[in-house]
């Protein structure tokens, strides 16, 4: 035993020994590094193989793509005709146009709303979109131009032009040249019904593709899924998520044009009555409003905010002498709200002016400005009025001039009195339990409304059809707001200090407007700003405004 012992002191390893414990250790640590390496090494083979199979899946569906575009264009080459010069295009009967301002033509297009029977027989330039197309046979092809509000019937004869016009794609945009018919049988499809165009020549100049949703989808009544639930019902989100193709419809068209006549005719009224147009600051260095509901922007170094309002700007503006301003501008507002209502965007009409002896004043102003929005509506866009009707059936308007003007105090007793029946007639017609649970608490609030207690949303549109019942009219103004539910800078009733010189203006049960007489003493504005809590200095140059000789003023 002594023998086979390793020379050396007792306790104290040997060479070999230290060697062989350093060869176990390294090996230890090379091991737990090689399990760490692996796991990485483990991992990135897992990414780089999915990695594989997603740039793999990608090649074949670009792959996919490219074969089907291939395809298409194929297609379109043996179908979309000969592709003319914008040079000479006038010497073929058909075909695609490419317009890059090569020249001038001498040709003048009729627009598709002024065919009438009075033009029969006479040529005509049509440029229009193809609403639709229906080939009868080899030779013989419908086309529905649809132009603006306007369309006409467009018939293509012979093989080849009637072949060349049944493969235009829906929406293409087309220059044709024809002569005026009239049909025997009138064509109730189209909106000059009265009317057709004999095509004698077709160019394309604006090829569709395939369209991601169809313009008779958008198009379609709202009736008409009570009819048939089957049909085929757009979202909102495939709305806007398609915004060019959907401003394309006829009601959508009709929208925009009473939205530009409303500005048209908001500016013409007041123009008439000296009123001056003014733009104001969008982006300030502080809240217009002393609100916290306002977008904050990047401004260089520091921050800006989005205006909320152009009140406190159109006031000073009449603190230099423009007696009467007005502005059409956009309007900010930062309020997290899913009502149809609270927009954080949206074009505002805003007027400020001002008067001799009472704010009354104002209100004439206001009663002929609405007044003379809707009988310019209807006056100058019927077109358009029953476009959007024929999607979005409503009954007509009804207004008298001068319209109801009843005071905050009647408006709620007359909500507490009329209300409470029309409530229980729908709770006693209401079917689904929740929904007359709400009701039922909306009848209690009423009955218990107090006299100086704001109108909420749902008591407004009781309260409008209170209003229709009584009065008959639609659009009427509510005087006399309680102090508690106005700004600071609103001029308080002379008589009772409960109530103010404000004012709402309603139409079918929503408000659509909102002024007062303001404040225009500056010393009783900072005890106003004192008593509602603002911070005099925060709005200093408002109130400085007001120093040096001040005009009575509302807007």
């Amino acid at each position: 035993a002594q023998a086979r012992r390793p020379s050396g002191r007792p306790g104290i390893p040997t060479k070999r020994q230290a060697a062989t414990a350093m060869g176990r250790k390294a090996r230890a640590d090379s091991s737990s590094e090689s399990e760490d390496e692996r796991r990485v090494k483990d991992k990135k083979k897992k990414e780089e193989k999915k990695k594989a199979k997603e740039d793999a899946k990608k090649a074949k569906e670009d792959e996919k793509r490219k074969r089907e575009e291939e395809q298409r264009q194929a297609k379109d080459a043996k179908s979309r005709g000969p592709d003319l010069s914008q040079k000479d295009f006038e010497e073929h009967a058909f075909g695609n146009v490419f317009i890059q301002s090569h020249r001038k033509t001498d040709r003048e297009f009729t627009p598709v709303n002024s065919l009438t029977p009075e033009l029969k027989d006479k040529k005509v330039w049509l440029r229009a979109r193809v609403h639709t197309s229906r080939k009868q046979g080899n030779k013989l092809c419908f086309l529905t131009l649809r132009q603006d509000l306007g369309t006409v019937q467009a018939v293509c004869f012979g093989p080849e032009l009637a072949g060349y016009a049944g493969n235009l794609p829906d929406e293409s945009v087309v220059d044709i040249f024809g002569s005026v018919q009239c049909p025997e049988v009138p064509i109730n499809s189209c909106t000059q019904s009265l009317v057709e165009v004999g095509v004698e020549k077709l160019y394309c100049i604006g090829r569709s593709q395939a369209l991601p949703v169809q313009l008779a989808d958008l198009s379609r009544p709202e009736e008409d899924y009570e009819k048939d639930p089957s049909l085929v019902k757009v979202s909102q989100e495939t709305r806007l998520d398609n915004r060019v193709i959907d401003l394309r419809t006829v009601a959508n068209q009709a929208i925009f044009r009473i939205q530009s006549g409303v500005c048209t005719l908001f500016r013409e009224f007041l123009l008439n009555m000296s009123f001056q147009e003014i733009h104001t600051p969008k982006m300030i260095g502080g809240a217009s409003e002393g609100g916290a509901d306002v977008f904050e922007v990047k401004y260089f170094d520091g921050k800006a905010f989005l205006a909320q309002s152009p009140q406190l700007y159109k006031q000073m503006a009449l603190m230099t002498d423009m007696p009467r301003v007005f502005e059409i501008g956009p309007i900010f507002r930062s309020e997290k709200s899913f009502t149809h209502r609270h927009m954080t965007e949206f074009t505002g009409l805003d007027l400020e002016m001002t008067f001799k002896d009472h704010y009354h004043e104002v209100l004439d102003v206001l009663d002929g400005l609405f007044n003379h929005i809707f009988e310019g509506i209807n006056k100058r866009f019927p077109k358009e009025v029953e476009a959007i009707r024929k999607q979005y059936p409503f009954k007509d308007l009804k207004w008298k001039h001068p319209c109801l003007r009843i005071p905050f105090p009647e408006a709620i007793q007359l909500l507490r009195s009329k209300g409470p029946a029309i409530l229980e007639k729908r709770i006693a017609a209401e079917e689904r339990e929740y929904e007359r649970g709400i009701m039922q608490k909306h009848l209690e609030s009423v009955k218990a409304h107090q006299d100086e207690a704001d109108i909420s949303t749902e008591d407004e549109k009781l309260l409008g059809v209170v209003i229709d019942e009584e009065y008959g009219e639609e659009l009427y103004i509510i005087d006399k707001f309680p102090k508690d539910v106005r700004p600071f800078y609103t001029m308080p009733d002379p008589n009772d200090v409960r109530w103010t010189n404000s004012y709402d203006v309603f139409l079918r049960g929503e408000e659509i407007t909102s002024g007062a007489q303001r404040i225009h003493d500056p010393t009783m504005l900072a005890k106003q700003c004192e008593a509602f809590g603002v911070p005099v200095s925060s709005i200093q140059s408002y109130i400085d405004a007001f120093k040096y000789g001040s005009h009575p003023h509302r807007g």
